[in-house]
């Protein structure tokens, strides 16, 4: 028997995370969802498909087991559940997923560009550039379009060596971002950053075409100021 409370609780996290989206101005009409994961509960709640921000309310959320079947009756979840499924898989720390095609990071992916870390900004939330996924071929897109998508963002950083926690996203060559995080509010949070960085790099390359990248010293002063186990920003 599943906690109906906790299942409720969670419920209301990924709705109010899914609210906040429109509100950030990093989503139109129905582009986006953010799922949470509860392990120990063996539950993954996402948005529901295709379902109008201005309509849905927090019991729409649509809850699945750990491999995306969905548990009783119901909408149906959003296109994108396999993806996130997968990066649950892959990547064990996180506990939240966030999909939009905001602007400025779809003209990177678009651009099929990994996004420099160019200053203080960039390095405050992200560890090093923002990958670009490789182009999915034909054959993964017939296949199984959307489990492809996280086996592709997966690869890229098992094949880079890149640590999900220190660069919590991804643009997915030709689609657009995928964040993520240890809660929702966190995974959205992180979504906004990576919106904000890809919008300065642009403008910043369209300032100077030789552009160097932050020194690798300030770019550990500002993650490390933030995050791990000497951080001091912000209040202890």
């Amino acid at each position: 028997m599943l906690d109906e409370a906790r299942l409720m609780a969670l419920k209301q996290e990924v709705f109010e995370a899914n609210l906040a989206l429109p509100k950030a101005g990093l989503v139109k009409l129905t582009w986006g969802n953010v799922s949470v994961i509860d392990r120990e509960l063996g539950v993954i709640v996402i948005k529901p498909s295709g379902v109008a921000y201005a309509e849905m309310r927090a019991e729409d959320m649509v809850v699945t087991d750990l491999d995306g079947i969905p548990i009783g009756s119901g909408l149906a979840p959003s296109s994108d559940l396999a993806t996130h499924v997968v990066l649950y898989q892959e990547f064990a720390e996180i506990g939240a997923v966030v999909h939009t095609h905001s602007k400025w990071a779809v003209a990177w992916a678009q651009a099929k560009r990994d996004i420099p870390a160019y200053g203080t900004t960039h390095a405050d939330a992200f560890y090093g550039r923002v990958p670009c996924t490789r182009e999915l071929t034909n054959e993964e897109i017939c296949t199984d379009y959307e489990r492809e998508t996280g086996n592709v963002i997966a690869k890229t950083f098992t094949e880079r060596g890149l640590d999900p926690s220190a660069i919590p996203g991804v643009i997915v060559s030709s689609h657009g971002p995928f964040t993520w995080g240890k809660t929702a509010a966190k995974a959205v949070e992180h979504s906004l950053i990576l919106e904000t960085v890809a919008d300065m790099a642009f403008q910043s390359e369209q300032l100077d075409h030789n552009l160097s990248m932050i020194p690798d010293y300030l770019l550990d002063k500002h993650y490390y100021r933030k995050h791990g186990e000497n951080a001091y920003y912000g209040q202890r």
